[in-house]
């Protein structure tokens, strides 16, 4: 790979890997830990995330338990819990908090595919407008003493290179829909 274009290739990368990490946090009717990566606690007046301050396991497909390692943090976790966009009402015995992840409705499904195609879209804007950044940037080469052939092979490279990271959103787009919609 040329090293002119390698900056635009990580570039995409970080978009793939931004993209995975918001569709961990969507809930498919499972209990995945990731759904709670967002939320942070008030920790000593410092917003601190909630992993940093419990035990986070999955005991069963839809329950998560959360074990604080202090005591005095079960009502501050509960609170920014409730607080979250999350969606669950968590229960707590005074120890150990659980969320109990409800089934999906069909309706509920449909809207959180709606939601992984939105952010699908999204990055492949995001993907389309580093491949014109690359290219501007190809264009200026060209007024210096690059040659045209050269110009032509790397904005070639650059769109192989879109290609394959379009095609990687939507597989990734593909995988997350079938999960949500599995029941």
């Amino acid at each position: 790979m040329d090293e002119r274009i390698v900056k635009y290739e990580q570039k995409m990368e970080k978009t793939l890997a931004n993209l995975d990490s918001e569709f961990g946090t969507i809930r498919a009717g499972r209990a995945n830990p990731h759904v709670l990566d967002r939320i942070t606690v008030d920790y000593y007046g410092c917003p601190t995330p909630l992993q940093q301050v419990a035990n986070i396991s999955v005991p069963e497909a839809r329950m998560i338990v959360i074990q604080p390692w202090e005591g005095s943090l079960v009502k501050a976790i509960e609170k920014a819990i409730n607080m979250s966009d999350l969606g669950i009402n968590p229960t707590n015995d005074g120890k150990i908090i659980r969320l109990v992840f409800p089934e999906l409705t069909e309706e509920r499904r449909k809207d959180l595919v709606k939601d992984v195609k939105k952010k699908g879209e999204a990055a492949k804007v995001a993907i389309r407008n580093i491949r014109r950044d690359a290219n501007d940037m190809l264009k200026k080469l060209g007024k210096t003493d690059v040659s045209e052939d050269e110009i032509d092979e790397l904005e070639d490279k650059v769109q192989k290179m879109t290609d394959k990271y379009i095609k990687k959103v939507d597989a990734a787009v593909e995988v997350k829909s079938k999960e949500i919609l599995t029941v």
